[in-house]
């Protein structure tokens, strides 16, 4: 309760004990007594009344004289005439009395209209969201304030992005001191957006800033400016920014800017949008209204900074973009470190060799692979998590669960064993290809039959044709396997068919790496920022004779990756057929089989 209702509440209680006090005066200076109907009547007998007024159930009068009780008015309730009568025969004292009904009356239209103002008042709230303040609450912002001690994240438990955090230690040093940080002039930045893959720890540097910082912190989700009224957007930015001046210094946080900031025009012909654009107008003049110096800086998040409207990114808005990237080997143990602090983990377990076998993974895919290999240890009711339970919870995520009850035919099982065994035999056998650390033939997934897992040694930024040629023909060994072993191909080569085809495209369209075609681009890369697997559509920009030699260039590509493939497993057939029976009994090969695998193979000897 404000200030503003204690006042209004103690004028309510002043006014009521007012009435009461006037009414106590009025009552003692017009009393009227109350009397039986039996002394009325005596009243009457003895000449004593002077005047009476009859109602249906009342007699007022007024005496003569004043009685000896000190009273000269007086009431009495009516009784029946021949009832009181037969009374008066036996000498009864007596008197009517009228039954009190104000209280039921009262109930009887105060309860039904408490009923439904309650009903009405639990309606507005939840369509209003729950908040106390109702329907008024609808523009208001719906930002969390955070201080340091709730939210009990630190940049200790930030890890493998050192470049995102030194920003952002800047920013909460300029806010904690900004007149050694201003000697020079300068000034901090008015709004950091960090971009970057989904997973990789935007939201979680955000918290930390709010752990880190001693000023206080508004969290909102670009989301919860949307509503399907119009206007209510734009409110809340208002008062999201006027909370922040009243406790300035301050930072705001808004996750998920693209859901506010998507540039404007980009809804398509029509209405329908406008609340949207009005919200983000609002956002830009804003930041556009408070001054740096003040105290308020804007930190906001988002996956797909591509679609954001440029005028929000421009110098003077989000002065800066930080990138929060996938984590190299070296930011993969220190995450790997910081998970591992809450995991009783064994002896042989170590952090960079899990790095080490997870390139491309982000903190979030290592914190999963942390609880699921902590969960494989606690199913077996080990002690500790062992080196096992991290391959195989690598193997969980990467290829999927195991399928033991997926039963193939003896055919199947054989192809699948020669399928397999085919890319591991080519990898093995060409220079420069990614590790081969297991081959199994237990199905896995929704639709995998068997899988062979490759792990780079080392995280790679950069191809050459050579060995992107290579890694054509690891694709197409199984595809070369079943036409070397059964003079048949099957269905299970289709999506390594597709893979090595988008590799040969790629290769001819857009690094120029065919010979017939010549050092140019006749396709540019469109895909969504950072979403590497959601490609945009392409339009051809080359004419009708140049389409035809690049398929002619992609189909040379591809038949020279699978030959290569078929002489790499007809040269070493029988170490092909040997392996292949030891994999339909055993199921798995291992690193040890592998390494012997290696050792005995013949290298490809072809020069590309």
């Amino acid at each position: 309760m404000d200030k503003k209702e204690q006042i209004n509440f103690w004028y309510v209680i002043v006014a009521i004990l007012s009435v009461l006090f006037l009414q106590n005066l009025y009552n003692n200076y017009t009393k009227i007594e109350p009397i039986p109907y039996s002394q009325f009547q005596h009243f009457l007998e003895q000449g004593q009344v002077a005047e009476i007024a009859i109602t249906d159930q009342y007699i007022y009068g007024t005496l003569k004289v004043q009685h000896a009780d000190g009273f000269k008015d007086f009431v009495t309730t009516r009784v029946e005439p021949e009832f009181a009568e037969e009374l008066e025969k036996f000498d009864v004292k007596y008197s009517g009395v009228v039954e009190s009904t104000w209280l039921r009356d009262l109930l009887s239209w105060i309860l039904p209209m408490a009923l439904f103002i309650g009903v009405w008042l639990f309606v507005i709230r939840r369509m209003s969201g729950g908040m106390n303040q109702g329907m008024m609450s609808i523009g208001k912002s719906h930002a969390k304030v955070f201080v340091e001690k709730e939210t009990k994240v630190t940049f200790d438990d930030v890890a493998g992005v050192d470049e995102a955090k030194e920003e952002l230690v800047e920013i909460i040093n300029f806010l904690k001191n900004p007149v050694d940080y201003g000697r020079l002039g300068g000034r901090a930045p008015k709004g950091i957006l960090l971009v970057g893959p989904p997973g990789t720890g935007n939201t979680l540097l955000a918290r930390a800033v709010a752990g880190e910082a001693a000023v206080p912190f508004f969290s909102i989700s670009g989301s919860e400016f949307v509503e399907m009224f119009v206007g209510v957007g734009a409110a809340r930015v208002r008062d999201l920014f006027e909370q922040a001046r009243q406790l300035a210094p301050a930072i705001i946080f808004i996750d998920e800017l693209d859901a506010l900031g998507r540039a404007r025009g980009a809804y398509g012909v029509g209405g329908g949008h406008d609340e949207k654009e009005q919200t983000l107008n609002q956002l830009l003049a804003e930041l556009d209204g408070f001054d740096p110096s003040s105290g308020i800086v804007l930190l906001a998040a988002t996956n797909r900074p591509e679609i954001l409207d440029p005028a929000l990114l421009r110098a003077g808005r989000f002065d800066r973009q930080v990138l929060v990237d996938r984590p190299d080997k070296i930011g993969r143990e220190q995450i790997l470190a910081v998970h591992a602090k809450k995991v009783k983990m064994n002896t042989d377990v170590k952090t960079e060799q899990i790095a080490a076998l997870t390139p491309g993974f982000t903190g979030a895919d290592l914190a999963n692979l942390i609880n699921e290999a902590t969960l494989l240890a606690t199913r077996r009711n080990a002690t500790s998590v062992t080196m096992d339970d991290f391959n195989n919870a690598i193997e969980r995520i990467v290829a999927g669960l195991e399928k033991r009850n997926r039963l193939m035919n003896p055919e199947e099982r054989r192809v699948v064993a020669f399928h397999e065994l085919g890319h591991a035999m080519v990898a093995l056998a060409l220079p420069g290809t990614d590790e081969v650390h297991k081959v199994s033939i237990i199905p896995r997934g929704i639709g995998a039959l068997g899988y062979t897992i490759q792990r780079p040694t080392e995280d790679r930024f950069l191809m050459n044709r050579a060995e992107l040629k290579n890694k054509m023909a690891v694709l197409l060994g199984g595809r070369a396997a079943e036409q070397v072993v059964f003079e048949e191909i099957s269905t299970g080569a289709s999506d390594d068919l597709a893979r090595a085809t988008d590799i040969a495209r790629a290769m001819v369209l857009h690094y120029g790496m065919s010979d017939a075609l010549g050092n140019v681009a006749y396709e540019r890369e469109q895909s969504a920022f950072l979403q590497s697997n959601m490609p945009m559509p392409q339009s051809r920009s080359y004419s009708e004779e140049t389409a035809n030699k690049v398929d002619n260039a992609v189909r040379t590509l591809v038949d020279q990756a699978l030959e290569r493939a078929t002489k790499i497993l007809q040269t070493n057939r029988s170490l092909l057929d040997q392996t292949a029976e030891k994999l339909l009994k055993t199921e798995t090969l291992n690193q040890p089989e592998i390494a012997k695998i290696k050792q005995a193979i013949v290298p490809d000897a072809l020069h590309l």
